[in-house]
């Protein structure tokens, strides 16, 4: 092949599709959005214009039945799709996905682009494969290679070295799962043993809480939304996928959906459910429990035991979950990686053998992550005594940038009115072996006989600013830090200085007991009895998600005037839904502003018609 020659690694995945291509020296996820994923929706719309990737995937809120969607899961089979008055086979829905990706990277590379390695689950059937061979030929497309997604995987944590290991790839995508034990030695990546799942991922977990979501709804109105309107169970459906994606994140999500429905006096019927990572687990539990079946089949047929894997590569966005890893090290107990995007690491390392097939050397990808830990210290028993320095990490060391985690914690007596919060860097147990970093005082918390929630949330962004926010649930009520470089190197005088207290603290450490007795409730947090940990790639902002919640409210009551109105305003209000929908994905609050505006004013004409 010439060495100038273009090939692009592509990911044509359940839920979403990445492309990726060298960059100067190293492969890169392209893409004209912040995220560079394209959704993996395909539809019409109803005036016969084609939709992909966001737009197809916005149409399923208002007409579900013109819109296709994870047709991953139907490759290789004779299902076919009828859209309007067209019928299309599952390679040609991805087809149109992988045209929409090679025109993102020509536009982004200024250069042709003919040939892609393509990746496929391990635990692919032959007839899966041919068909996303065929896909790709449609798209005009020469298929250089059809790739194993755990061995993209491993190419992308770039285990380059001499050094023999054995690794695990568990992936667990939106629609799709496979574990793959796999050898890695020098540039030598052999899969071992696959097994898997080509239904289960994401996809099952929403089922579960549009389930839970459908239930409540007819609990509370007498009505099942299944069978009555396929708008708002689409709309239900979104609201599902969106939930699950902050339950890996954040402890509580609110769903609220309104004019679902009209009842008989005429009345808008509404859904305002508060949901719980604890009950979103409860849920997955035996879906997740499932996939350890796959687990041990595979080590088995791998000739290998638990204590022959040396790492637990995570992939798909599904892993972000954060029962997934919890379970994983509780039952292999190898160490587990996720400091490459899992929902980009597969296309990063089909687009690292595309650059290799090129005839370009090519070194590992570079992913920005965290090098240190942070969390927060907080009272509990040492040796039988109460200790106000006990630490876990909310933010662990290794993690992709930016990212958001929250942790549930209880105040530490009744009636407490005040907590302070001290924020550290490390992993020691002991907070005071870690580096302080910054504190805060909460005051005017509700006091109760009980212990009070409080929600620590930790931030931090690609420019090592660490945002901590402490927020009393069942109020609202909250205080934050910004903490600047907090990712830099400490200078030897900042580790002197930790060592120095603890040193002097620990000289009187009966005292400091003591005193956390009498004194520390007053001020200290006690850790839930739920420690799970999370991830999300985006940095909590109260002032965007207020603007982003009101401009939900007004796409949602511009939804319900679509059936009745003219298809020019129809096709004005959901290009507007649209743009907004965009402005919210890159966070572009100029964008935003102007859509917002826009559609106000177009419903207050359409409203005063």
């Amino acid at each position: 092949m010439s060495h100038n020659e273009v090939i692009v690694g592509i990911d044509l995945g359940t839920t979403n599709s990445e492309v990726a291509a060298l960059v100067g020296d190293r492969p890169r996820v392209l893409g004209p959005v912040d995220t560079k994923m394209l959704p993996s929706c395909v539809g019409f719309s109803p005036q016969g214009q084609l939709l992909i990737g966001e737009a197809a995937r916005n149409q399923l809120l208002v007409y579900p039945e013109m819109t296709v969607r994870s047709v991953k899961r139907k490759m290789g089979t004779d299902e076919r799709f009828e859209i309007g008055n067209k019928t299309f086979t599952p390679p040609e829905i991805s087809a149109f996905i992988l045209r929409e990706l090679v025109q993102w990277a020509q536009q982004e590379l200024h250069a042709e682009v003919t040939k892609a390695v393509i990746t496929v689950p391990a635990y692919f059937s032959d007839a899966q494969r041919q068909a996303t061979r065929e896909a790709g030929q449609i798209a005009g497309l020469e298929v250089v290679r059809i790739l194993n997604e755990p061995t993209a995987a491993s190419l992308a944590y770039g285990f380059g070295d001499d050094a023999h290991r054995t690794a695990m790839v568990y992936d667990l995508g939106g629609g799709t799962f496979d574990v793959s034990i796999v050898s890695i030695e020098s540039d030598v990546t052999e899969v071992l043993a696959s097994h898997g799942n080509n239904s289960l991922g994401g996809d099952d977990f929403d089922h579960l809480i549009l389930d839970r979501l459908l239930r409540e709804f007819q609990t509370r109105h007498g009505v099942d939304l299944r069978d009555r309107s396929p708008v708002s169970y689409a709309r239900l459906r979104w609201a599902a996928e969106e939930a699950k994606k902050r339950l890996s994140s954040e402890q509580y999500t609110r769903v609220r959906e309104e004019a679902l429905a009209t009842a008989p006096d005429g009345k808008s019927l509404h859904l305002d459910l508060e949901l719980s990572r604890q009950e979103y687990e409860a849920m997955i539990r035996s879906l997740v429990e499932s996939t350890l079946e796959s687990v041990f089949q595979t080590i088995e047929d791998a000739g290998k035991q638990p204590a022959d894997i040396d790492v637990i590569l995570l992939v798909g966005g599904s892993t972000r979950t954060p029962l997934v890893r919890e379970m994983l090290e509780e039952h292999v107990g190898a160490p587990v990686r996720q400091d490459i995007h899992p929902d980009l690491c597969v296309a990063l390392g089909a687009g690292l053998l595309a650059s290799r097939l090129a005839g370009h050397d090519v070194d590992r990808v570079l992913v920005d992550v965290s090098p240190y830990s942070f969390g927060p210290s907080h009272l509990g028993i040492v040796d039988g005594e109460p200790y106000p320095y006990c630490y876990r990490p909310i933010i662990k060391r290794n993690t992709p940038l930016p990212v958001t985690r929250t942790e549930r914690y209880f105040t530490a007596a009744p009636y407490q009115k005040v907590i302070e919060v001290s924020v550290f860097q490390g992993d020691d147990s002991d907070a005071l072996r870690n580096i302080l970093v910054g504190n805060f005082t909460v005051e005017g918390l509700t006091p109760v006989a009980e212990g009070n929630e409080v929600l620590c949330r930790m931030g931090l962004d690609l420019d090592g600013i660490l945002k901590v926010e402490a927020v009393e649930k069942r109020t609202g009520l909250s205080k934050h830090i910004m903490i600047k470089d907090a990712i830099k190197p400490k200078s030897e005088a900042a580790l002197a200085q930790a060592r120095s207290r603890l040193r002097r603290l620990y000289s009187g450490r009966l005292d400091v007991t003591e005193a956390a007795w009498e004194d520390g409730p007053q001020t200290s947090l006690e850790p839930a009895s739920d420690t799970s940990q999370a991830t999300q790639m985006t940095q909590a902002d109260p002032e965007m998600d207020a603007v982003v919640a009101a401009a939900h409210r007004l796409i949602e009551r511009s939804r319900q005037l679509l059936a009745g109105i003219h298809n020019e305003d129809k096709e004005e209000i959901i290009d507007l839904h649209e743009k907004i929908q965009e402005a919210i994905d890159t966070s572009d609050r100029q964008a935003l502003s102007t859509g917002v505006d826009a559609l106000q004013e177009l419903l207050f004409f359409i409203e005063g018609k």
